[in-house]
């Protein structure tokens, strides 16, 4: 008797493994982050399929629950291949296929940071400028997820729900204009599109708002493992900040 699962999954990171396989780390609804031994997943005629940012239809087959098990799969969407072409669009996938490979627990089932990826990887097929807001809500939501939530719904000192533009570092709660006035220096920028995702955004506010994630990503997803940021999570924030000169200009 052995066990399996089929399921929608992203393609998380690779790495080879013997003669010709690879260990694939993939991100599912149902079983969370998972791994695999890909036979042959290292070969030529294999190697496209498990590239990071990928969308596969994954079959994973083991005797006990407890083995890496064998993986298989059937390509639904090259996101890696579609984003080669532009850096920036190549930047967003593999930041944040390294933070949700990092970051989210083996084999515990999160699906609000499956669908918030995979609407992530669904917008860089329209342009970086579309999927760049939902990367900074996906982070959010996977902090959620983690228990490290954010509270931008009302001012951490007065209650109010208007003018939030700043966010506390101590406690992940939003703070309002005047509240905040006399600490700016020690809040971080909060930007609008970050509490409404219907608002307008650039690349300025994209930046704000993964300082924001990211600060809360450094400090409590990864540093309770004692690990840094992702290096690809850290050159996508460089990337942002190079863009952020008087030419710069968002969608």
């Amino acid at each position: 008797m052995s066990l399996e699962w089929n399921a929608p999954a992203v393609v998380l990171a690779t790495r080879p493994h013997g003669e010709g396989g690879a260990v694939v780390t993939l991100l599912t609804e149902a079983m969370g982050r998972h791994a695999g031994l890909a036979k042959g997943g290292a070969s030529r005629g294999q190697a496209a399929l498990w590239q990071p940012g990928n969308l596969i239809e994954a079959r994973w087959v083991a005797r006990l629950a407890e083995q890496l098990g064998s993986l298989s799969g059937e390509m639904v969407h090259a996101a890696a291949s579609l984003a080669l072409d532009d850096a920036l669009s190549l930047s967003v996938l593999t930041s944040a296929c390294a933070v949700a490979d990092g970051a989210l627990p083996e084999r515990v089932a999160h699906p609000g940071s499956f669908h918030g990826l995979v609407g992530v990887i669904a917008a860089l097929a329209r342009g970086p400028e579309h999927a760049l807001p939902l990367l900074v809500h996906w982070e959010a939501t996977l902090l959620a997820e983690l228990g490290y939530g954010l509270d931008l719904a009302t001012c951490a000192a007065t209650g109010a729900t208007e003018n939030l533009v700043f966010v506390s570092p101590k406690s992940g709660r939003a703070v309002s204009a005047e509240a905040g006035a006399a600490y700016a220096d020690r809040l971080l920028p909060l930007p609008a599109f970050l509490r409404d995702a219907a608002q307008p955004s650039d690349v300025q506010e994209w930046l704000a708002g993964l300082r924001v994630t990211g600060f809360f990503l450094t400090r409590d997803a990864f540093g309770h493992q004692h690990r840094p940021l992702p290096a690809a999570r850290e050159r996508l924030q460089d990337r942002l900040t190079l863009m952020t000169g008087p030419t710069a200009h968002g969608g």
